[in-house]
């Protein structure tokens, strides 16, 4: 474990993190120090704890609205997987229609071939 220490509002807190996870810490820290000082440059000194409860309180706020935007992304990938696989489904169908096709004509020509050297070999006469 690592030991960072961080200023918020003015005052020093050391804090432990993972090692690796020195300067993540502190940019959390300094994000929650500015948020603090915005809160301040907006309502004055109403208190350091009420401003660091506002700051928590906005905080909470943007990661329930993340939250919420993150489910709304996370239905909307659900719905496009669902219409890949949708899409993939027809794609198959239509290979296999096509497929059908190319097969039904092939035969056909199959067919008529078989009919045609039929009828020039029972002396049904030579096109020319």
């Amino acid at each position: 474990m690592s030991q960072v220490t961080v200023i918020i509002n003015g005052r020093e807190y050391r804090m432990a993190c993972e090692d690796g996870q020195e300067t993540h810490l502190m940019r959390l820290a300094k994000d929650i120090d500015q948020r603090i000082e915005q809160l301040r440059g907006n309502f004055g000194e109403i208190g350091d704890t009420r401003l660091t409860v506002m700051a928590a309180l906005t905080l909470a706020d943007e990661l329930v609205e993340i939250g919420k935007r993150l489910r709304l992304v996370e239905e909307e990938l659900t719905a496009l997987q669902d219409a890949r696989v949708v899409s993939a489904d027809r794609a198959k169908a239509t290979q296999a229609a096509v497929a059908a096709a190319l097969n039904a004509a092939s035969d056909r020509i199959e067919g008529l071939t078989r009919r045609l050297n039929q009828t020039i070999g029972n002396g049904g006469g030579v096109m020319g």
